[in-house]
């Protein structure tokens, strides 16, 4: 999908498009081809990936209206967003920071934050296990899954951040336990893991999450500051300078749809092998510059994949669903929307 509206965003994806004013009419071009027309009035905001141009006319018609011109790089990097000069952001911003202050708002969102996260990686076992061949794996996969629906049941009456952050980590801990199980049984010796570790991974598996991980990480961060959030003020993750915790806390539902799905793709497709790593002295393990240029195709390429958003029921390209979550979080925080819901497609 080159060009889609969510809700009052027009997200503009082909490179080369043209955005401009026909009168009080958004009307984007491809090639000279008009591919969308709607009424300005109808649009609250642009979201621009790379090479797109955006005639200065609607720039300041934009501005004058009070809708955000957001650009991002092709794969999603923030870059800018343009306003005029009165903006909603400075309340925006300044409404998550009272929300920040406020321990049963931080517990909601976390614990939703967290929700999320867990019943996707529910979805990678319960696949894993459908697809494996092995019927004590698919034991083994299904018996942890339910171990997750458990921990969400927990999840439910956590009082304070410290008990959804002890839910969380054991949940993760049982998760990537029997992760391994979801790769083919011929390519587990070179993927074996004991457990997470990160700064440094220390085998493949970790590495390849890691990088995944990174990049998924800036997907999110985009999101956010997309919609002029402070991606350094968070919910469930502890404030830190130079640390974007509230994309953090946003990432954690997406980890398992985005990084870990596609991780266990490359290696069960043969994408990715043992030879694409480098062992360094000191247990370090890292992908070889072939295979990150792999990598990231794979992953560019999975974000363009289409399905249905559970709340908002709107089909949109994968790459998408952190700028809406953002939005919803958005939302949210300024008392518009009661709770934050997770992405968790079915």
């Amino acid at each position: 999908m080159s060009i889609q509206t969510i809700e009052n965003t027009v997200y503009i994806m082909a490179q080369g498009a043209y955005a401009h004013l026909d009168n009080d009419t958004l009307r984007i071009e491809i090639e000279h081809e008009t591919k969308l027309r709607v009424p300005l009035h109808h649009v609250g905001a642009l979201v621009c990936f790379g090479n797109v141009m955006v005639s200065p006319f609607l720039m300041h018609r934009c501005a004058d209206e009070g809708k955000a011109v957001v650009l991002l790089s092709e794969s999603g990097r923030f870059k800018a967003r343009l306003e005029g000069p009165v903006s909603g952001n400075v309340l925006l911003r300044q409404a998550q920071h009272r929300r920040g202050d406020s321990a049963g708002f931080c517990v909601a969102v976390a614990k939703s934050c967290i929700a999320g996260k867990i019943r996707n990686c529910r979805q990678v076992l319960l696949r894993g296990a459908r697809e494996n061949g092995r019927e004590e794996d698919g034991a083994a996969l299904t018996a942890t899954a339910d171990e997750l629906a458990r921990a969400l049941a927990r999840l439910e009456h956590a009082s304070d951040l410290d008990a959804v952050r002890g839910i969380e980590g054991d949940a993760a801990k049982r998760y990537f336990g029997v992760l391994p199980l979801v790769v083919r049984p011929d390519a587990r010796a070179d993927f074996a893991m004991n457990g997470r570790t990160r700064r440094p991974p220390l085998d493949r598996m970790n590495a390849l999450l890691s990088f995944l991980y990174a990049m998924l990480m800036n997907d999110v961060r985009s999101g956010v500051e997309s919609v002029g959030l402070d991606p350094q003020i968070g919910f469930l993750h502890a404030l830190r300078p130079g640390r974007a915790a509230l994309a953090l806390d946003l990432m954690e539902e997406f980890r398992p749809l985005l990084a870990d799905r596609l991780a266990l793709t490359l290696i069960n497709r043969r994408q990715i092998a043992a030879a694409d790593f480098v062992d360094h002295p000191g247990g370090a393990v890292t992908l070889k510059d072939d295979a990150r240029r792999a990598v990231v195709t794979a992953y560019q390429e999975r974000k363009q994949e289409s399905l249905t958003h559970p709340l908002l029921e709107t089909s949109l390209a994968l790459g998408l669903a952190p700028f809406v979550q953002a939005r919803l979080l958005a939302r949210t925080v300024r008392g518009d929307a009661e709770g934050y819901l997770p992405f968790c497609p079915k």
